[in-house]
């Protein structure tokens, strides 16, 4: 069983930046892609980012040269850096353990973490 736990949200400006962490359980950490959600006020869960086990990422165009996403199989800990926040940027945001596709596309598990706040005030 694999367990996610998201942390490093919180209130800033916008124009700030915030580091998120996904720490995971487990050994297999480092045989999946794990992808970056946020779902914001009244609105559905989007994609945000995602990197698969070989480092290939993908990013939404709304965060594109703003986000970055790492991981460190290591520490079993993978790493979304936000830069330049926008309020629009305001979510919670969640960690999921999935499969990279093909084209870029990513499939997604019932693996979650709890998520993490973050607050962007203009």
């Amino acid at each position: 069983q694999v367990q996610l736990v998201e942390s490093g949200g919180g209130l800033v400006q916008a124009g700030e930046s915030l580091r998120l962490s996904c720490a995971a359980s487990g050994s297999t950490f480092s045989m999946y892609a794990i992808g970056w959600y946020r779902q914001g006020p009244g609105k559905q869960r989007e994609l945000v980012a995602t990197i698969s086990r070989r480092y290939n990422t993908n990013y939404a165009d709304s965060v594109k040269g703003r986000f970055t996403i790492s991981r460190d199989n290591a520490k079993n800990t993978v790493y979304l850096q936000m830069n330049s926040l926008k309020p629009e940027d305001t979510a919670v945001y969640y960690c999921n353990l999935g499969l990279a596709l093909s084209g870029g596309g990513y499939s997604a598990s019932d693996y979650w973490g709890q998520g993490t706040q973050v607050t962007v005030s203009s």
